[in-house]
């Protein structure tokens, strides 16, 4: 095997355990999400098991990154940004704006008309509209926010935000685990 593919492999392990520990990941709660033992992703970090896809995949599902992040493999030379949007199922689209390994995801969509339904799920989110009206339910409250304009909540509270009215809105979308709100150190003059 060529040196170069030798080093790629021989990095996983520790890329591995870095992405776990940056993302507050034990190895018991990687292994429920995964589906490998916690001894086998011990192994896997610690350098003492070669990786494989059939390990490396669910792990990058998991972490939500790129395979070819994960292993490290090289750029292909390639400087220009390839976003890809995605449409979900009720038809609004989501590109994603991180691509690496942190606690942060952002992401703008543009969110086509439908019924509110609450959820609720661990983490915070913050929003900023960039056209159109936003209609926010938060818990017992009802706001409409207009280009510009930011809104931030845990959500554990029961939350739904979609158009205001018949027309899509655009938003910018931060989403972080439990604690990572936005922290706001400067501000202009009001």
């Amino acid at each position: 095997m060529d040196a170069e593919v030798e080093r790629l492999i021989d990095g996983i392990g520790p890329r591995l355990r870095d992405l776990r520990r940056r993302r507050g990941l034990t190895l018991e709660a990687l292994s429920a999400r995964t589906g490998i033992s916690v001894s086998g992703l011990s192994r896997l970090e610690s350098g003492k098991r070669r990786p494989t896809l059939d390990l490396l995949l669910p792990l990058a599902q998991a972490h939500q990154v790129a395979l070819d992040q994960l292993v490290g493999a090289p750029a292909t030379g390639d400087p220009r940004v390839h976003l890809k949007p995605q449409r979900n199922r009720r038809g609004s689209v989501v590109v994603a704006l991180t691509r690496y390994p942190g606690p942060v995801r952002v992401f703008k969509q543009v969110l086509e008309p439908g019924e509110p339904r609450l959820v609720t799920h661990e983490g915070y989110e913050w929003l900023y509209v960039l056209a159109g009206e936003l209609r926010l339910i938060l818990g017992g409250q009802e706001l409409t926010l207009r280009p510009g304009e930011v809104a931030e909540f845990e959500t554990r509270t029961p939350h739904w935000f979609g158009p205001a009215g018949e027309h899509t809105v655009e938003v910018l979308h931060m989403f972080g685990p439990q604690g990572e709100k936005a922290r706001v150190r400067a501000r202009g003059k009001q």
